[in-house]
């Protein structure tokens, strides 16, 4: 797997929120977007991302054999990380309502696992189309789902933000669980709310096709949301599959 990655405070901010997580040899990759008063938001992504990593450095994921097994694993890894927020939450006063939204990639043996809760994302691009494989759990993409905004009333709506599902938001946690068989050459981009608040979806396809690495993927990226306002915190991580990806065994 070719890898990039990229976290920024963005412009308006005065601490970044978001955290990110490589794990090479697991072929592992972990976005988070905190929320929370003070440095809560920030104490939330981190515990999150180490958590899970800790976990899987502990617990090691290769001996979830099958799919079914790689769906476990994560569900029993997202619970263990959900308890340490929530109860670190309710002990300590500054960190009341801290949460954090989390994505995670995993490739294994010519197949990607997605889990997520929130609405940090993952897309794709293969082919020439960029399609976004996670779904938000938004208040305002519950209202689109149900026909009640159309597309255009969601995009600007100003509670587009407000997120229904976080880690360590609740005592149990349900992720949102993908898989698919990957192709040499498809492109992952995960990525917090502060990259696609400011970047189309086009303009994404276009940094990804001009960069020559992925690396530069994460840093034209950063560059673009900051220079269409930069609001948010923005985290960043290209993963480009290669030929050894789709063939190990």
């Amino acid at each position: 797997m070719e890898v990039g990655f990229k976290s920024d405070k963005g412009l308006r901010r005065s601490n970044n929120e978001d955290a990110c997580f490589v794990l090479l040899p697991e072929n592992v990759y972990l976005v988070a977007d905190g929320v929370g008063g003070g440095n809560a938001g920030e104490i939330a992504s981190r515990t999150a991302v180490s958590e899970i990593a800790n976990y899987i450095v502990n617990n090691p994921i290769e001996k979830a054999t099958n799919k079914y097994a790689v769906v476990n694993y994560l569900q029993d890894c997202l619970d263990k990380a959900n308890e340490k927020i929530y109860n670190m939450a309710v002990k300590y006063e500054e960190n009341r309502g801290m949460a954090t939204t989390i994505a995670i990639v995993y490739a294994k043996e010519g197949r990607a696992y997605i889990a997520n809760i929130g609405d940090s994302r993952v897309y794709l691009l293969r082919d020439d189309e960029l399609v976004q494989l996670t779904e938000d759990h938004t208040y305002v993409h519950t209202l689109l789902k149900a026909g009640i905004l159309t597309e255009e009333q969601a995009a600007c709506d100003e509670r587009k933000n407000v997120i229904i599902k976080a880690l360590g938001a609740d005592e149990t946690v349900e992720p949102d669980f993908f898989q698919l068989n990957i192709m040499k050459d498809d492109v992952f981009l995960m990525c917090t709310d502060g990259l696609y608040d400011e970047v189309s979806n086009e303009r994404l396809k276009e940094i990804i096709k001009e960069s020559s690495t992925m690396s530069n993927i994460c840093s034209n990226m950063v560059e673009e949301a900051n220079k269409n306002g930069g609001d948010d915190n923005i985290t960043v991580i290209a993963l480009k599959v290669t030929e050894e990806d789709v063939h190990e065994y």
